[in-house]
């Protein structure tokens, strides 16, 4: 989880090959409203997210047996509760940058529908981890292969 930038699909994919489980891109869950919508600059409200959040949890909720690993910006509480409404394992890896660093990677990648304006509108959404939430948040300036390290540990402490 986290904001565009933070590296949700590179720690993600990275993740699901070290467990040997599928990964699905959370963008790929997006209605093309939502895309097109964003790809113009504007932030999507609550009522666009609520079906494309879903779509992620019945993803989620249909790998609960074997795992699965999803990335998904999930910015609030109360997105992450509607993910565990139908996923109530999920385990949350935020992946935390500053806004130079975000922007920086923003900026370097082609062919992506979000525009770097949006940015700011996702720093100011987002709500980082309360303590009763399960996961970890991670400085996303690690290199990948570390994020991935650190979030399989404090998984298998966490479960324990």
């Amino acid at each position: 989880m986290g904001v565009s930038g933070c590296g949700k699909t590179t720690v993600g994919a990275l993740l699901a090959d070290r467990l040997d489980v599928p990964y699905a891109e959370g963008d790929d869950f997006h209605p093309l409203a939502n895309i097109e919508k964003m790809a113009a600059g504007i932030p999507l409200t609550d009522e666009d997210r609520w079906p494309w959040l879903d779509t992620v949890a019945t993803w989620l909720h249909e790998h609960s047996e074997t795992g699965g690993v999803a990335s998904c910006s999930a910015l609030r509480r109360v997105y992450r509760d509607r993910l565990r409404a139908k996923a109530p394992d999920t385990y949350f890896v935020h992946l935390a940058a500053t806004r130079v660093e975000l922007m920086r990677r923003m900026t370097g990648r082609l062919g992506h529908f979000m525009p770097t304006i949006l940015l700011d509108s996702q720093l100011a959404t987002l709500e980082p981890l309360d303590q009763d939430e399960a996961g970890v948040a991670l400085n996303a300036l690690q290199p990948p292969g570390v994020l991935v390290t650190e979030a399989v540990e404090k998984w298998r402490a966490d479960h324990r």
